[in-house]
């Protein structure tokens, strides 16, 4: 890819995985129950190699991936996208014995995968995190001891309470505020842990968890102790892009819809397209689209590169695109008229699917904090070294 554009072979199986997920996949979507696990469609995006290019992916891969399949199906998209935030984790921090027992089924699509970061005190300030890991001497999950008992709650994670494990993010206090977090390997079997779903206005399944002195041990650590906190957002770190993609591929779809409803729709003895206030409306929505794109695949390349300002780039990118995506799809509504607000329309869809990626994974706000920090710390860098 160059700065502004994708290679030949880049849009080529774009357009393939735009043709999949609408032939294929959404299919299989369909005869899904909203709020629940749709196990044939993992089924089907591990059979079609899709999971595996999750893992296999850098950034920018994995943003075109998430667009592409966004465009034509967003439940497969979303269920792609769980199943790579909550076992990324194991995968970059797992022990060869995690990754052996747990990845090969998340890539065929036979275990479902749940990243529990979120509590119901803790949402956007992740390090407020209060899920207590008491250490239990003679305990631990395998009975070895020096293990830990987990207590407490997480609310709004997707795939709760149906997951197969749970990449938790638990308090054991090495250190304060994000110092003293750890991440851990949890089994939706394991005893004392118990969830309930949630019915939210989002179509995908998001659940509480309760964990009643839940026995983890060494074995089930993620990284090392006192270390959860960069575990999580070096996924964060990577997923955040490819949430504006899965946005951007949302918009295009919006726009796209509005491009053919507009030049088709006659009034006013002409068509929609003739009103200037129309043309410009979508002029504007094409924009800002096409400039959410570029973001987020220069984020994307940023991370692929390992560039130092990677937290900066990447909360830009989410921004704008979740942001452009809301702004595009209530104009695409609104230019469609009353036929967009009819259950089952593709518009009337994306309205409820667009709402939940400004909030999800660092709400907006928050992604407006981080880049104010990041320029603030490079400014006095600067300062410092002079």
């Amino acid at each position: 890819m160059t700065g502004f554009a994708l290679g030949v072979d880049q849009e080529e199986w774009c357009g393939r995985l735009r043709a999949l997920s609408a032939e294929r996949l959404r299919p299989l979507a369909e005869k899904g129950e909203p709020g629940r696990v749709n196990r044939p469609l993992l089924a089907a995006l591990g059979e079609l190699g899709l999971l595996e290019r999750v893992f296999a992916a850098g950034a920018l891969e994995l943003c075109l991936l998430r667009e592409s399949l966004a465009y034509g199906c967003t439940e497969a998209e979303t269920a792609l996208a769980l199943q790579g935030l909550g076992a990324y984790p194991v995968l970059r921090a797992g022990s060869e014995a995690q990754r052996q027992r747990w990845l090969p089924h998340v890539r065929a699509g036979r275990a479902v995968a749940a990243f529990a970061l979120s509590e119901p005190g803790a949402g956007s300030d992740a390090a407020a995190l209060a899920l207590a890991a008491e250490r239990d001497p003679a305990g631990g999950a395998a009975g070895g001891g020096g293990g830990w008992r987990l207590s407490g709650e997480k609310c709004w994670i997707s795939n709760a309470p149906e997951a197969d494990f749970y990449t938790v993010f638990a308090r054991t206090g090495e250190g304060p505020g994000a110092k003293g977090v750890s991440a851990f390997l949890v089994p939706a079997d394991r005893e004392g842990l118990s969830g309930e779903p949630l019915d939210m206005l989002s179509p995908h399944p998001i659940g509480s968890l309760r964990f009643d002195g839940v026995p983890v041990g060494p074995e089930d650590l993620l990284g090392e102790p006192g270390r959860g906190f960069r575990v999580a957002m070096d996924t964060l770190n990577l997923f955040r892009p490819s949430v504006g993609a899965f946005a951007v591929g949302m918009a295009r779809a919006a726009l796209d819809a509005t491009l053919a409803h507009t030049a088709g729709r006659t009034a006013f003895g002409g068509t929609l397209s003739d009103l200037q206030a129309v043309a410009h409306r979508v002029a504007e929505m094409a924009t800002r689209t096409e400039a959410a794109r570029l973001l987020v695949y220069a984020a994307a390349g940023a991370y692929d590169r390992g560039a130092a300002d990677v937290p900066k780039r990447a909360a830009m990118a989410k921004l704008l695109a979740t942001e452009t995506a809301q702004y595009v799809v209530d104009h695409a509504v609104q230019l469609h008229g009353a036929v967009a607000l009819r259950r089952g329309h593709l518009l009337e869809h994306l309205y409820r699917e667009v709402r939940a990626p400004r909030i999800y994974e660092g709400a907006s706000e928050v992604q407006r904090t981080i880049i104010a920090k990041e320029l603030y710390g490079a400014l006095e860098g600067e300062v410092s070294g002079q």
